[in-house]
């Protein structure tokens, strides 16, 4: 959290919000699990609806280096 200072009212930002955000300012479609990547690594707690499926045969899709920046941009906004 040291690189990025996100309080505790900038984490409650919806998912679609994020979204919608970097669309307008970035001009670029995200998705849900790139959000979860980057919240996770500034130890932002999700709910349990929104962690990893169980199903073996699921794989964790990693962010993009051209959406991490903007979803960052996003968790500041917000």
């Amino acid at each position: 959290m040291a690189e990025m200072d996100i309080t505790s009212a900038e984490s409650k930002a919806t998912y679609r919000q994020i979204k919608a955000w970097v669309k307008e300012n970035y001009g670029i479609k995200t998705r849900n699990e790139y959000i979860a990547r980057v919240k996770e690594k500034y130890g932002i707690i999700e709910d349990e609806n929104s962690r990893p499926s169980q199903n073996p045969d699921y794989v964790r899709r990693d962010c993009p280096d051209e959406h991490w920046k903007p979803i960052e941009e996003a968790l500041k906004f917000f």
